[in-house]
């Protein structure tokens, strides 16, 4: 069976994450383009294709897309346009995982009666995160509130912050300063982030969680009508809100996003000893009963293909490589707009790469925990 011909554009820490998943099953012919010539040294040194490229217009990533079959984006927000036109002009499959809501609705109007698929937001949220909302919402009557969290965080918090990098900082700040979309009440609307701040425990953790942008992608038009409130907010571990909202509207520096990238990558360091924790909760009726239904998830990291990948790689990586994984296998629609809900968490889950997100036991993650222990000592 021949290899299908992917592009990746990207070679960041989600990129390197998503080559080793998919080089792993060696069933896609995979070639790497990044602006940087050394950052793709790594990835040439591994056999596989490399093209440097500076990503300033579409006429120069035309050529490269153009004997290609599906190209992935692994860039950030502001390249996703370009990268989007680009493989519309090749004829080539597209897939990103932006969280940023401009960006999303251009690859919309691209998408509008294009004779290929254009797979926005496929990384964990936004991404899984509406595949197991929209999933657990078709099983109600009627619904009255939909409430998506989700938090990246550190297994050893240690700073004041208690939190580490684990992902892109433009994308962070992103999530931090832009409006959030909601339905409140039924009509759908803009709030503000960093608001909203409620607390809750799990497993005799406590979490905070509070608006933050991106993470419903496209679930408030699919939605639309339907539920009387949906939101999505960001875990983190008590008092990091505050902290950012001292940075972000107080310091005023939600006006100066370079100097707050800046001070993030400068005082925050990153780590792969990290946690994803997924909670949705939907509330509606069913059988003539108001009833309430919980999604959990945990996610630790992991070992792939010989390269140890943190709990955000893992899932980010694993959501855009299981909504390839699908199309290819024609499992899903390969022509137009594909909405991440329109994929049924089931179907998901029985992918080779959406089985990462399925649940483990507490021993499994005792293992990961002491496994990741010993090799940060």
């Amino acid at each position: 069976m021949a290899r299908t011909k992917l592009t990746l554009v990207g070679a960041g820490k989600i990129g390197e994450a998503i080559v080793a998943l998919l080089a792993e099953t060696g069933d896609y012919d995979l070639t790497i383009i990044d602006q940087s010539a050394e950052r793709l040294r790594l990835f040439r040194e591994d056999g596989f294709h490399t093209h440097t490229c500076a990503l300033e217009s579409a006429a120069e990533l035309i050529p490269l897309l153009a004997r290609q079959q599906v190209v992935i984006s692994a860039c950030p927000y502001h390249l996703t346009p370009l990268i989007a036109g680009a493989a519309k002009e090749a004829g080539v499959h597209y897939f990103d995982l932006t969280e940023d809501v401009e960006s999303t609705r251009v690859v919309k109007r691209l998408a509008a009666g294009a004779a290929t698929a254009f797979v926005p937001q496929c990384g964990l949220a936004p991404g899984f995160i509406s595949i197991a909302a929209n999933s657990a919402a078709r099983h109600f009557d009627s619904l009255r509130d939909v409430r998506m969290r989700v938090g990246a965080l550190p297994i050893y918090p240690s700073n004041a912050l208690k939190y580490n990098l684990t992902w892109s900082t433009d994308g962070l700040i992103n999530e931090y300063c832009n409006p959030c979309e909601a339905i409140v009440d039924g009509a759908q609307r803009e709030v503000q982030a960093l608001e909203e701040t409620e607390e809750f425990s799990l497993d005799g953790v406590n979490y905070e969680a509070f608006n933050t942008s991106g993470g419903l992608g496209t679930l408030c038009e699919t939605l639309a009508g339907r539920v009387e409130n949906l939101n999505y907010k960001t875990v983190r571990y008590p008092g990091h809100r505050d902290i950012v909202k001292i940075l972000i509207r107080d310091l005023r520096l939600g006006l100066h996003r370079d100097v707050l990238k800046d001070v993030f990558e400068a005082a925050i360091p990153m780590t792969t000893q990290d946690l994803v924790l997924i909670f949705v909760t939907v509330t509606g009726q069913k059988h003539g009963r108001l009833t309430q239904e919980t999604f959990v998830r945990k996610v630790y990291a992991k070992r792939v293909n010989g390269k140890l990948l943190s709990a955000i790689q893992l899932t980010t990586a694993a959501g855009i490589c299981a909504m390839v994984d699908l199309m290819v296998a024609d499992e899903i629609p390969d022509r137009g707009l594909i909405r991440q809900e329109e994929v049924s968490l089931e179907l998901f889950l029985r992918n080779r790469f959406g089985r990462h997100y399925a649940a483990k036991t507490e021993e499994s993650n005792a293992t990961d925990i002491i496994a990741l222990a010993r090799q940060a000592a």
